[in-house]
C-alpha cells in the first residue's frame, strides 16, 4: 500500500504539522496504522480550539518609548456551552453597567464630534457660510 498518497499516512512524515503530535516520539508515530492514525486524528481535532467568527476583531499595538502594549476588541455570541458563574454582588454589577453605558456614551460623543467637526471643515473648505458667525470669532472673544 503507498502510504504517501493517504492524508493520514502524512502526518507520519510530518511530525510537526500538529503541536500535539510534534510531543510524540517519530519512532512510536511510525507504528501507528491507519485506524490508530484515524483515531488520533479525530480525537486532536476535537482537542484543538477552534476559533469561533467575530462581529468585531481588532487589535492594536501601541509602541511606547519604554514598553509595548496591545489593545484587544473582541465582539462575537458567547459559544460556550456552560455559563459563566459571576461572583459579584449587586453593586459591582450596578457599576458595571454604569461604566459599559458610560463607554458607550463616550464613544458615541467621540463619534458625532468627528463627524461634526469633518462636515464643519469641508464646509468651511467649501467656503459656505450656513451661520452669520464662525466658531473662530467664538474662540478668538474667549
Amino acid at each position: 500500500m503507498n502510504r504517501s498518497s493517504d492524508p493520514l499516512a502524512d502526518l507520519i512524515s510530518q511530525p510537526f504539522s500538529h503541536p500535539y503530535l510534534a510531543r510524540i516520539d517519530p519512532t512510536l508515530l511510525k507504528t501507528l496504522n491507519e485506524q490508530q492514525l484515524a483515531i488520533l486524528d479525530e480525537v486532536l481535532e476535537t482537542l484543538t480550539p477552534k476559533r469561533a467568527p467575530k462581529l468585531v476583531d481588532l487589535r492594536l499595538t501601541v509602541d511606547v518609548i519604554i514598553s509595548r502594549f496591545y489593545i484587544v476588541l473582541l465582539v462575537g455570541k458567547d459559544q460556550r456551552k456552560t455559563m459563566r458563574s459571576y461572583l459579584g454582588t449587586n453593586f459591582t454589577r450596578t457599576l458595571n453597567i454604569f461604566i459599559a453605558a458610560l463607554l458607550l456614551i463616550g464613544l458615541n460623543l467621540s463619534i458625532s464630534a468627528f463627524f461634526i467637526l469633518t462636515a464643519y471643515l469641508i464646509k468651511s473648505a467649501l467656503g459656505i457660510d450656513l451661520f452669520a458667525f464662525h466658531l473662530k470669532d467664538i474662540v478668538a472673544k474667549f
